[in-house]
C-alpha cells in the first residue's frame, strides 16, 4: 500500500507543477470596457487623493484647486468619448433603452456639478461637499457600467476590441483640446470679454 501511494504522489505533483498540460485560457485584448474602466479606477484615485486631502490639516488650497480641475477635465473628456461613441454603438447593440438612458441622466447630474465646481473658489463653503457629492454620483455610475452595461455590450457583436481605438484616438484630441484650454487662460479672458 504505501508503494502504491509513493507511486501516485510524484504523477500529482508533475501534474500540479506542469500548466501547460491544462488549457490555457486564452487572453482577451483590451476592449473599449477596459479603456473606459482605466478611466474610472484614475478618477477614483483622484477623488481618494482629494478626500485625503480635505481630511489633512494642510488642507492647501492650491492642491483641491489642482485636483478638482484634473477630476472634472477627466470626467468632461470621458462623458465626451462615451457619448460620442460608446453610448450610441451600445444603445443600438443592447436595445436596453432604460440603462441607456438613466446613463444619459446620470452624466447630465455629472456635467451640472461639474460646471459649478468650475466655477467656485476652494474656499466656498459648499465646494468640498460638491466634489464629493460628485465623486459618490460617479461611484454609482461606474458601479451600473461595469456591472450592467459593460457586461451587456460585452456579450453583444459590438467590435469593443476596434471601439477601444476610436475611443482612445477621440480621448487623447479632447485631452489635448483641453490642455490647450488650461495653457491659454489669456485666450480665455479675451474670449469672455
Amino acid at each position: 500500500m504505501a508503494t502504491t501511494a509513493a507511486a501516485k504522489k510524484p504523477s500529482t505533483a508533475s501534474a500540479r507543477k506542469s500548466p501547460a498540460r491544462a488549457p490555457a485560457r486564452a487572453k482577451r485584448e483590451k476592449d473599449a470596457c477596459d479603456l473606459l474602466d482605466a478611466d474610472h479606477k484614475a478618477v477614483k484615485a483622484l477623488f481618494k487623493e482629494y478626500e485625503s486631502l480635505t481630511e489633512s490639516r494642510s488642507r492647501s488650497t492650491a492642491r483641491k484647486r489642482q485636483l478638482a480641475d484634473q477630476i472634472c477635465k477627466e470626467l468632461t473628456v470621458h462623458a465626451t468619448i462615451e457619448e460620442e461613441i460608446f453610448y450610441p454603438a451600445v444603445r443600438k447593440a443592447i436595445k436596453d433603452n432604460g440603462l441607456m438612458n438613466e446613463a444619459t441622466v446620470e452624466h447630465a447630474s455629472a456635467k451640472d456639478l461639474i460646471a459649478q465646481i468650475k466655477g467656485m473658489d476652494t474656499g466656498d463653503d459648499l465646494f468640498d461637499a460638491k466634489v464629493t457629492v460628485l465623486g459618490e454620483y460617479i461611484d454609482h455610475h461606474v458601479k451600473e457600467e461595469r456591472a450592467e452595461m459593460f457586461t451587456k455590450a460585452r456579450a453583444s457583436k459590438l467590435d469593443l476590441v476596434g471601439m477601444a481605438g476610436q475611443l482612445k484616438q477621440r480621448k487623447d484630441e479632447l485631452m489635448a483640446q483641453e490642455e490647450h484650454k488650461a495653457a491659454t487662460p489669456a485666450a480665455k479672458l479675451s474670449v469672455a470679454a
